[in-house]
């Protein structure tokens, strides 16, 4: 038993220290030039984010806006049509199934299309986690970003997240898999009795 404690101590040791190196160097690359994003990018889970982003998008006419995993097609297509944004400014994204592949599934496609600064869109009590996020992951690619915090109601959500898909998107950086993977794979495995 002594030596798994010492062995979990090492292994949460060296997390917290890969954690605060990736956020060291993502906080850096985000504190570079800003250039005015091209871009927004609005992490689903709140019709009110999109609401917000079409808005934002008719005070910007030079913006596409990406959303990750939002709300259903049809309404996304209602929001931005109802605001008068033309369609072909907003691209749709499905593939997300959480916060850390909200941004893993299209920073690579950002990178082919040479966006180099992006508007990060998603709730203020999402916006640490999110924060935490992209300066890894967007950070990873050389993507800059600015936050743009959607006024709720909620409090912010526990720093354990933020530290835990700081971790997982450290791990994409490195190997390409997000964990969710695994989350995906144990609930397929049978349950003992």
């Amino acid at each position: 038993m002594p030596n798994l404690r010492h062995k979990n101590r090492r292994l949460t040791l060296a997390s917290l220290v890969l954690l605060t190196a990736g956020l060291c160097l993502g906080q850096w690359h985000v504190r570079g030039r800003l250039s005015s994003p091209t871009t927004a990018l609005v992490l689903g889970g709140d019709a009110k984010r999109e609401e917000f982003a079409a808005q934002f998008a008719t005070e910007h006419p030079d913006l596409d806006v990406w959303i990750s995993s939002g709300a259903n097609p049809e309404y996304s297509t209602w929001v931005f049509q109802e605001s008068q944004v033309p369609l072909e400014r907003l691209h749709l994204d499905y593939r997300a199934v959480d916060t850390v592949t909200n941004f893993t599934t299209l920073v690579d496609d950002f990178e082919r299309l040479g966006i180099e600064s992006v508007y990060l869109i998603t709730s203020d009590y999402h916006m640490r986690r999110a924060n935490t996020i992209a300066a890894i992951v967007l950070g990873s690619r050389g993507i800059h970003y600015k936050p743009l915090p959607v006024a709720s109601e909620r409090p912010p959500e526990p720093w354990l997240r933020s530290l835990r898909d700081g971790g997982r998107s450290i791990l994409w950086v490195f190997t390409g898999k997000t964990g969710s993977e695994l989350a995906q794979l144990s609930s397929r495995l049978p349950t003992l009795p």
